[in-house]
């Protein structure tokens, strides 16, 4: 393929969302056209019309609403040849943990309408899931916080016995809080469980340094880039709204050894946490690009363009140079819209 085809292409995008606890869609949208151009369209798929993504004209052409993953895949796959009718999608970009089962369901259907993707397995993206973690890390020599699961108040108080407070209480897909005592832990357990569903799950907390990391497997377990990040600033919920790309052996290391142990294909993030003797705990492993992806394009490793030419067969040389020290500083901005815009979104799932 040319570099004119890629120059060209309709790609469609989830993770649209821009709040305190952003999606991945506008920073992997902004890759993309730092690597691709600015000729590519980009086709945004919601699953609310309050998504800030949906109104941000400049990078993103158009956009359609789609079921939630609740809705199933017939429902998915049905709202997706429709859009695919109007647009001529030749890519989608699935950002979410929750959308991936689905979008994995379907990609045999999407191949045929002439719809890539370049996505992990089923049973890739089983093993790291949260419940499965600890079991993971066993197998493999990772070292992984104890952890519990939970579906009754019960459970939780076995827990505190037998990790301790303060304790990490997450959610099954996303969201997680500290505890420090048991009035805490309850509350974060009824909020994760009433959003999330069972179970939730309990972690041990480990003190140290913060760190992800952002890789791209081929699917042969090997990456094709790693760029690891320190956390320069946490939100309430764990984010980082800032960071610096950092340079460690070890952590090139701990992603390759992840890359070797289950043959990922496509994006992932490794969050670590590095505590006082050099130890490095896997707190969780994402399946998709982070929000913070842009900056693997800013440091020299645009990896959601790799990504792309990935999907349509060709496979680049290994990235093994980045920019150390480069800051990303993520702020709020006010983006003014019409309400007609809204209106139209809710109203007819398009705009």
């Amino acid at each position: 393929m040319t570099a004119d085809r890629y120059a060209n292409l309709c790609i469609g995008i989830t993770g649209l969302n821009a709040n305190d606890n952003p999606g991945p869609g506008i920073a992997v949208i902004r890759a993309l056209k730092a690597g691709l151009g600015n000729n590519i369209r980009i086709i945004g798929l919601s699953y609310e019309s309050m998504e800030p993504g949906i109104y941000m004209h400049e990078l993103v052409n158009k956009t359609y609403q789609i079921p939630y993953p609740t809705a199933g895949t017939a429902a998915l796959l049905e709202r997706i040849s429709y859009i695919n009718e109007q647009e001529k999608l030749d890519l989608i970009i699935p950002n979410f943990d929750s959308e991936l089962y689905n979008f994995i369901r379907i990609s045999a259907q999407l191949q045929q309408m002439g719809i890539r993707t370049y996505l992990p397995s089923h049973e890739q993206l089983a093993l790291r899931e949260k419940v499965n973690l600890g079991d993971f890390g066993k197998k493999h020599g990772f070292n992984v916080p104890a952890d519990r699961k939970l579906f009754r108040i019960d459970d939780l108080k076995k827990a505190k016995e037998d990790l301790n407070f303060p304790l990490m209480i997450k959610g099954k897909f996303y969201e997680a809080y500290v505890a420090y005592t048991m009035d805490q832990a309850i509350k974060a357990f009824h909020q994760l469980s009433a959003t999330w569903g069972h179970p939730v799950i309990a972690q041990q907390h480990i003190k140290g340094t913060e760190i992800n990391i952002a890789a791209l497997g081929d699917g042969n377990g090997n990456n094709i880039s790693i760029i690891p990040m320190r956390k320069l600033y946490i939100t309430d919920k764990g984010k980082a709204w800032a960071g610096v790309t950092i340079e460690d052996p070890k952590l090139i290391d701990l992603a390759n050894q992840f890359a070797k142990a289950t043959n990922w294909r496509g994006g992932y993030e490794l969050e670590i946490m590095r505590d006082a003797d050099d130890n490095l705990f896997i707190l969780e492993i994402n399946p998709r690009f982070p929000a913070w992806i842009y900056l693997t394009a800013a440091a020299g490793q645009n990896q959601p363009e790799a990504l792309v030419k990935m999907a349509f067969g060709e496979m680049p040389e290994p990235m093994n140079e980045y920019q150390v020290g480069k800051l990303f500083i993520r702020y709020s901005w006010d983006h003014v819209v019409d309400i007609v815009d809204f209106q139209q979104i809710s109203a007819r799932g398009e705009l």
